[in-house]
């Protein structure tokens, strides 16, 4: 699971953040990726 949220953060920062800035659409953007981040971290509590 580690891995794969990884590989999500990556992705996020690296190639949508990126086109979003380009695209004038920066902020939601980083609401999304505070929201994946959040998202993943209640999914990790829950298979605890």
């Amino acid at each position: 699971m580690a891995i794969f949220s990884g590989f999500m953060v990556f992705i996020s920062v690296d190639e949508l953040l990126p086109s979003a800035r380009e695209y004038s659409q920066s902020h939601l953007a980083v609401y999304g990726l505070i929201r994946e981040m959040i998202v993943m971290a209640l999914s990790f509590i829950g298979f605890m």
